[in-house]
């Protein structure tokens, strides 16, 4: 690749065409979250710049939950009578106090929209794939299809960190094959841990392959060491280029850490970037690794001291799932995280504290794979699917309707029951809730009906928030303190305001089906899930679903207050920035 071709896709007419969607997507956000004050003019909203003297002009439907749909072809931008063209750094700059943006903040904040929008020039080169044909393609070419990251968060592509050579190498959209490096770690430093059954050596030898395992082993040979005394890690290529080589150097000049070379499989990087799955043998395990690299609010390092209990809590989950009539009656099943290594460097324990970025810098696990499980003619498809927009505005949820031949509602139950009753029962039985965002959950189909739903990223994402209850010691960090009031959110929040309610703009704006349809469908199906469940009326009574409104809860103002660590993952709620209420579009039904 030349200099130049590096950024051959930041070219004017994309450039214009992502700050559009961009600024479309802030302002409908940014006044859905209620940091803007849209203003009616006749069919126009006017959003004013902090000064006053700039206004960016739009037209908008507005739906249930209180989202606006805006259309991106009307917005303008004007000062003085004339028209400016549509910039988001300029937009961020022009509303930075009504944002909230500090000036420690702002800067890094920038940083990340440009790589957002670098990363949307980059998708709009690709051959544009219409969603009628995408729902036919196979599991990996829609993950890699998908053009939007997460649907609340503007910011959502920051990636701050990597170069544009390592985007291309290493961006989810680009779909380039990875070879991962592999580590071997000094046991005196180093820890394995495995679900039930797990050992390491046949573990190890099964994913890697003898041949390989054989070369590493001979690696350490080479140089008088004892295999016998090390632990292989894989690590991101990234990782090893950028900080191990630099942050890790005494450790690699000890012999702590040695350099075994690349794995021979290849890997494609997933939604969540710096999960791996195995494309040269889709049977084995995926592959999460630690990552330096800023996004969405957090540095994505993996914490070794947290990998430890990692396996326990899966093996812990999975049992609760096989033993409970109703949650096996769905379908569910969690791909769990089976093995974990980590990796402690000893002198920045010592020097931070355990939320440190220092101490998340060299870990992995392992996660099955969901595609053993699969039955005749069922295929995979990532949740996030379901809000992606092609080209031509149409949704891929409403191409898996088409080619189902269900109804939209039938349809639309066969989903519910799948994905949402499993968090209906968790929650009321269990105080257990997950964090079950679209790139979380993997869905399973045949012929564009969901059959089943598999929860993904456990062991850093469930909770349980019952204080009686118990819990075995491996699993006991799962125990957080919420307060009665916020409990619910789990469900209002994470699935009603930060999911359901795109998929019912988009579905309402094709014609698909009504939102009146959508959420009685919503209601109709946790009436039929509570009717199923009598010995739970009190908790159904106590947690009211059908409450006529709940808290708003607003994910970008964390991210916009605190651009490196949004939420402190010891107090989840605590760090919630609830902006008045939502009315809830159950509530009538």
């Amino acid at each position: 690749m030349t200099l130049a071709d590096a950024v051959a896709h930041l070219s004017p007419e994309r450039w214009e065409k992502a700050n559009r969607l961009l600024i479309r997507k802030a302002l409908a956000e940014f006044a859905h979250e209620r940091l803007l004050t849209p203003e009616r003019d006749g069919e126009w909203y006017v959003v004013r710049s902090d000064d006053g003297l700039t206004r960016y002009r739009f037209t908008a439907v507005r739906r249930a939950l209180d989202h606006w749909q805006v259309d991106a072809d009307s917005v303008s931008r004007v000062r003085d009578g004339a028209e400016l063209p549509l910039a988001a750094l300029d937009f961020f700059i022009d509303l930075k106090d009504s944002l909230g943006l500090s000036d420690e903040i702002l800067p890094v904040y920038l940083e990340e929209i440009s790589s957002t929008l670098s990363g949307t020039c980059y998708k709009l080169t690709k051959p544009q794939v219409p969603v009628a044909e995408l729902v036919r393609e196979g599991f990996q070419e829609i993950e890699t299809g998908m053009t939007e990251g997460h649907p609340c968060f503007v910011a959502n592509n920051g990636r701050l960190g990597f170069g544009v050579h390592e985007y291309l190498s290493y961006a989810p959209e680009t779909a380039s094959p990875v070879r991962l490096v592999w580590l071997a770690a000094h046991t005196s430093r180093a820890a394995f841990t495995a679900g039930v059954g797990i050992e390491y050596e046949s573990f190890v030898r099964e994913e890697l392959g003898e041949k390989t395992v054989e070369r590493f082993h001979g690696v350490l040979r080479d140089r008088g060491l004892d295999p016998a005394d090390y632990l292989f890690i894989p690590v991101h290529p990234w990782q090893w280029w950028n900080k191990l080589t630099v942050t890790f150097a005494a450790e690699v000049a000890r012999e702590h850490l040695v350099c075994l070379g690349e794995g021979d499989d290849e890997y494609l990087a997933q939604q969540s970037i710096r999960t791996f799955f195995n494309t040269s043998s889709p049977e084995k395990h995926y592959v999460k690794t630690a990552l330096s690299v800023l996004n969405m609010g957090f540095m994505r390092g993996l914490s070794a001291a947290y990998m430890e209990a990692t396996p326990a809590i899966n093996d812990w989950l999975a049992r609760l799932i096989e033993s409970d009539p109703v949650l096996r009656s769905t379908g569910l099943s969690v791909i769990r995280e089976r093995a974990a290594v980590g990796y402690r460097h000893l002198e920045y324990e010592r020097a931070t504290d355990r939320y440190s970025p220092y101490r998340k810098m060299l870990a992995a696990l392992w996660r099955e794979s969901p595609v053993p499980s699969l039955g005749e003619g069922e295929t995979l498809a990532t949740m996030a699917s379901l809000v992606h927009v092609d080209h031509e505005g149409a949704s891929f949820a409403a191409a898996l309707i088409e080619r189902s031949g269900l109804t939209p509602k039938d349809w639309l139950r066969a989903y519910l029951k799948a994905y949402f009753t499993p968090l209906l029962h968790s929650f009321y039985a269990y105080d257990l809730v997950f964090m079950p965002h679209g790139e979380n959950v993997i869905l399973v189909l045949k012929d564009g009906v969901v059959q089943r739903a598999v929860y993904k990223d456990i062991a850093e994402e469930i909770a349980v928030m019952d204080p009686d209850a118990v819990l075995p010691p491996a699993v006991e960090r799962l125990r957080v303190e919420v307060p009665e009031d916020k409990k619910l959110l789990s469900i209002f929040t994470d699935v009603f305001d930060c999911f359901f309610r795109f998929l019912a703009a988009n579905l309402a704006a094709e014609g698909v089906l009504t939102e009146d349809d959508f959420w009685r469908t919503v209601a109709e199906v946790t009436r039929e899930y509570q009717e199923s469940a009598p010995q739970l009326a009190d908790r159904f009574a106590q947690y009211d679903m059908f409450a006529p409104e709940f808290a708003l809860s607003c994910l970008n103002r964390l991210q916009l207050r605190n651009n490196r660590q949004m939420v402190d993952l010891a107090d989840p709620s605590g760090a919630l920035q609830l902006v008045g209420t939502l009315r809830n579009p159950v509530a009538g039904f």
